[in-house]
Formats: C-alpha cells, sequence, structure tokens
C-alpha cells in the first residue's frame, strides 16, 4: 500500500508562533496554523489539526460508506459527510481531541433508511482513520435523502 507524507514548518514558541502545513506528496496544498487560531472560534483563513482530521476522516468514510453500502446490496449515488471535531481540555493536562461527529447525507438506490443507517455505522467503525482514532467518541448521524 502507499505511504503519504504532510510536514510542517514551525518558528516561534506556543503562544506567539506560527507556520505552514505542506501536502507534501501531492504538492496541492500548503495551510497556514497557529495555536491561537487552533484555540479560537474563529479560525481566521487558518487551519488546524483538527479541521485537516475532519478532512482526512470524511474522505475516509465516504469511501468505506460506498463499500459497505454496495455490500449491503445498494448503489450509493451521492453522499455528503461533514464532522465537527472538538478540541478541548484533557483531564491528564494539555489538550486532546474530545469528540468528533460525522454527520452523512446520502441519496442510495436499494437500501431501507435502516440498512443505510447500520452501513453507515459500519463504516464509521471500519474506516481506517476511525480506527486511527480508537481513543475518541466517534458519533455518526446518518439520513437517506
Amino acid at each position: 500500500m502507499s505511504t503519504r507524507t504532510a510536514r510542517t514548518a514551525w518558528n516561534g514558541g506556543l503562544e506567539d508562533g506560527s507556520g505552514q502545513v505542506e501536502l507534501t506528496s501531492s504538492g496541492l496544498a500548503t495551510f497556514d496554523v497557529s495555536f491561537p487560531r487552533r484555540a479560537a472560534d474563529d479560525a481566521q483563513g487558518t487551519t488546524s489539526p483538527e479541521e485537516l482530521l475532519a478532512a482526512a476522516h470524511t474522505s475516509c468514510f465516504a469511501m468505506q460508506l460506498s463499500a459497505t453500502i454496495a455490500e449491503a446490496g445498494g448503489t450509493p449515488v451521492a453522499l455528503e459527510i461533514s464532522e465537527d471535531v472538538t478540541l478541548g481540555p484533557d483531564p491528564a493536562g494539555g489538550f486532546r481531541i474530545t469528540g468528533a461527529v460525522l454527520k452523512v447525507r446520502g441519496e442510495v438506490e436499494g437500501l431501507t433508511p435502516e440498512k443505510f443507517e447500520e452501513a453507515a455505522q459500519d463504516a464509521g467503525r471500519s474506516c481506517p482513520v476511525s480506527k486511527a482514532l480508537s481513543g475518541v467518541d466517534i458519533t455518526v448521524e446518518a439520513t437517506l435523502d
């Protein structure tokens, strides 16, 4: 299987520093990061590990869900997945990812709403990024259009 690479260049301390995250393998983009913007409600044009994690997880989940729908006998027509990943205090000190909520809307042929929900929950447990996040409380909310 493949290996992908990202790189971050950081200058300064936690509160006054900033950096750039580069998607090295694809060369598609470089994004600004900073801790004050990471912890703020308004990102003001910067990304964060949580946003990048949500991007990774939603794309992985979409691929896995398309497979679980097919395994259940359905045909995925269109899937839209969003995710809220929350950063919060860690009781042991510092910060941690405190939760993730995947929200999926699907247009699927050949599945009942119950079977779609079952496929979505299965994808939430079985996608590789979900497995990597095994220490995080992940919730899947599925709606069949």
